[in-house]
């Protein structure tokens, strides 16, 4: 299993049999060839289904080896089996549903994705699944229920039987385009039947009161007017209600809609004609009302896309400049931007110079400076200057789109806490009906009690049966702490990263690029043997070849040395994985790289140790330009450390996070660096398989670890520790789409911000889980007692709702 998935204990346990076996022999395939069985299983999320699965697949013949990736419910199968047949049909006889996604390339598989208006609980959710799920073609469905989207991976030649589906179990669908952008017109105006519905529901909730006063006025709660009244109220308030709850009754789903239509209809049969009308109209109002709440959730992510400007002034052929709608603008497009407006587009500065107010992409509250060549981001504000700038990437490709996409990706991705709580919601209402039926049906029959008293008991514990409270707490705590991390420059692809923040014990970072600025400058040159100025345009040769830092260090030494000798030829270059690059030059190997390589060439002499020594101990880089024979001149490279790494370093001790550097530079220089911004530890001359290596180790002892670094020379090292934080990754794609944390800028304070915020994100999810549990608990006792109400239930529960909708909104705040 991947150490990046967390425990969770509160999985569904599968009712399975073990004793099952597929009934398709299993034949070996032609000469033993190995193959790959690739198979999505939507009900695979947690260890509970991995430990299932291995310990059954494992044991059949011809199976070589098992790949679980829990978070996106994948499992790849190496094996040598001629029928795979054998496998799916293991894997069904455990009670899960593989999808084959050998059988389905892309070439026949199509994605829609649908807006529905009425999902935003897991109990649509199941709905949905149950309805859409068994029908022939569909492969997948993924929800997001905080964004209200549900995309279904498909075969088949029309959708149209998706969408009579949907529409048949209630549901409001919206066509979306495979981006997720509507067919229609969306405004932000409210349309006309949002402002009916408030006037409906006013009406009916002054018929409800005048219900009830009459009943105070003249005692009795079965006169014609209290009736009509009560009728009036539940007829305007309550026809959705029923409707929806009817149609989760014919789907055998118990939802909140199905609950509250029993319980009104209870209370209507036993004579509570006024109680049952105030019941549905409090229900709906408080439903309307939280629709509202988790609203605000929605918009903490949406308000970010309406930054970016929906025109722009675009240089035409002919030069003049023309106003063109954002989103039809092409790459290499020239557009100019003024003061004070926002950038439209991702590009590059071709003309001009401004202070650029990056805050909406890397949380930088100090405008940046821009020159010709500096990157601009979509949705950023031009401060000073005018400035032109060609693009580099269509709206929909935008590093803000980007950003945006990713956190409602990492919406739809369930935390462990949210995991749990929806286990457990599977769990708790059926509990509570059935404990409903036996209050209602067992002291009646047992004991002689009177029946309508007892009746009245189970319709409060109905209403109170839907946790809605419980489930809705943990998406709105996730997506709130998501955002505001956005805002704040910090991306986080995912709920399950938020909550194990908290966690962290050991944080491991690069040096080049981390700790430090990432643009050393050559500070000495030490001749060795020769001319000092050969020596360098050797260098300079095999260096201007090289994207490493240091190389480019030496490249720029040499070019601002004046000399107007150009760099020579080389022929064979190649690069020395952690050691350096050597080339021909006249027909001649020389080399350039660091300590490790002239030792393995086996021409280290004592003269050049002590000026390794001595640079190195003064915390600098030292590279050597060697030939086959000698080392030739030693030249000192020096990186500055950044200003911010000291107080990030002080932040990540004082919230008692172990640090650790590791560098594939000398061990002396990374020592001196470390020293200098107070890191515990210090790893020198390290390959990426040594940085895997260091992470399994800090992994062994201090259990969750996160890696610092640029989420590409650092891939293995990111991929294997428990949190991986990519540094700098503003228009970066690899950054963006590797890293499981993406720090915007290059800012390492950032990491204790994200862990701050995950350590109250987890204190949020508490007080929610902790007042939603304890107000149903409380409200189960009192009804069992007789104490509580259908009102008061109604109001404990949409009450509970919104407390936790609230608590949660809490954290859209600024990250600190």
């Amino acid at each position: 299993m991947s150490e990046r998935e967390s425990n969770c204990c509160g999985c569904d346990s599968k009712s399975t049999d073990n004793n099952k076996t597929s009934s398709v022999p299993i034949v070996a395939s032609p000469n033993n060839t190995e193959k790959v069985l690739n198979l999505f299983i939507e009900q695979m999320d947690c260890p509970t289904e991995e430990a299932l699965l291995r310990n059954t697949l494992e044991k059949m013949p011809g199976v070589n080896s098992l790949d679980f990736n829990l978070m996106n419910r994948r499992l790849s199968i190496k094996h040598t089996i001629a029928d795979t047949s054998a496998l799916i049909d293991t894997v069904t006889a455990l009670g899960m549903l593989p999808v084959n996604e050998n059988t389905q390339p892309t070439s026949h598989t199509s994605k829609i994705v649908y807006s529905i208006e009425n999902m935003d609980c897991p109990t649509e959710e199941g709905l949905i699944r149950n309805k859409i799920g068994p029908m022939p073609g569909i492969a997948q469905l993924d929800f997001n229920l905080m964004q209200r989207k549900l995309t279904v991976t498909h075969t088949l030649e029309n959708p149209d039987p998706i969408q009579a589906a949907l529409t048949s179990i209630g549901m409001q669908a919206v066509l979306l385009s495979e981006e997720g952008n509507s067919n229609q017109d969306v405004t932000d105006t409210p349309p006309p039947n949002v402002f009916r519905k408030w006037w409906l529901l006013g009406a009916a909730a002054a018929a409800a009161v005048l219900a009830e006063t009459y009943t105070y006025i003249n005692g009795s709660e079965k006169a014609w007017p209290v009736i009509l009244l009560s009728v009036f109220a539940i007829l305007i308030s309550g026809t959705g209600t029923y409707k929806k709850g009817w149609i989760a009754l014919k789907n055998l789903n118990l939802n909140i809609n199905a609950l509250m239509a029993i319980a009104v209809t209870g209370a209507l049969i036993i004579g509570q004609w006024p109680e049952a009308a105030m019941v549905m109209v409090l229900f709906s109002l408080s439903e309307a009302i939280e629709a509202m709440s988790l609203d605000r959730a929605r918009n903490a992510i949406r308000g970010l896309m309406a930054m970016t400007p929906e025109q722009a002034s675009v240089l035409q052929q002919d030069g003049n400049w023309q106003i063109i709608e954002a989103k039809s603008i092409a790459i290499g497009a020239t557009v100019r931007v003024g003061p004070g407006e926002r950038i439209p587009l991702d590009g590059e500065l071709s003309k001009g110079q401004s202070s650029v107010n990056q805050a909406p992409i890397t949380g930088e509250s100090i405008p940046v400076a821009k020159i010709v060549g500096d990157k601009v981001f979509a949705g950023t504000i031009n401060e000073t200057g005018s400035f032109e700038y060609r693009v580099t990437a269509t709206q929909t490709d935008s590093t803000l789109s980007r950003i945006i996409h990713a956190v409602e990706e990492a919406q739809g991705s369930r935390a462990p806490t949210q995991r749990f709580v929806d286990a457990f919601a599977k769990v708790y209402t059926p509990v509570v009906f059935i404990l409903a039926l036996g209050v209602m049906i067992v002291p009646p029959l047992l004991l002689g009690l009177p029946w309508m008293v007892w009746v009245y008991k189970a319709l409060v514990l109905l209403v109170i049966a839907c946790p809605c409270a419980l489930v809705v707490s943990t998406p709105v705590t996730v997506v709130s702490g998501l955002a505001a991390a956005a805002k704040a420059g910090i991306l986080i692809k995912g709920g399950v990263y938020l909550e194990e923040g908290r966690k962290l014990k050991s944080l491991a970072l690069d040096k080049t690029g981390t700790i430090t600025q990432g643009k050393p400058i050559v500070t000495d040159v030490r001749q060795l043997s020769g001319d000092q100025n050969t020596a360098i345009q050797l260098a300079a040769s095999l260096a201007v070849r090289s994207n490493h830092p240091v190389s480019g260090a030496v490249t720029t030494h040499w070019k601002t040395q004046g000399s107007d000798a150009p760099v020579w030829e080389v022929s064979d270059f190649e690069a020395i994985t952690g050691r350096g690059v050597k080339g021909q030059i006249a027909g001649k190997w020389y080399y350039l790289g660091n300590h490790r390589l002239i030792e393995e060439l086996k021409i280290c002499n004592p003269g050049t140790e002590a000026i390794l020594f001595a640079m190195e101990a003064d915390g600098k880089t030292a590279v050597i330009i060697a030939d086959e024979e000698r080392p030739l001149a030693v030249i000192g490279v020096a990186d500055t450390v950044r200003e911010s790494s000291r107080e990030a370093i002080a932040e990540l001790h004082a919230l008692g996070i172990r640090t650790v550097m590791l560098t594939g530079d000398n061990e002396m220089t990374a020592k001196a660096i470390a020293k200098s911004v107070g890191i515990d530890d210090a790893r020198g001359n390290l390959l990426p398989e040594d940085k895997l290596t260091a992470i399994n180790d800090e992994l062994m002892n201090y259990g969750t670890v996160g890696m610092v670094g640029d989420g590409i020379n650092d891939a293995p090292a990111l991929a294997k520790s428990s949190i991986g934080f990519a540094m700098g990754a503003a228009g970066t794609d690899t950054a963006l789409e590797t890293a499981d944390v993406a720090l915007m800028d290059d800012d390492l304070r950032k990491i204790p911000q994200f862990v701050r915020l995950s350590q109250r994100t987890a204190a949020v999810l508490k007080q929610n889980i902790t007042l939603a549990l304890g107000i149903k608990l409380i409200f189960l006792i009192m009804a069992v007692m007789g104490i509580a109400t259908l009102w008061m239930a109604v109001f404990a529960d949409m009450g509970a709702s919104l407390l936790v909708v609230f608590n949660g909104l809490r954290l859209v705040r600024k990250v600190k």
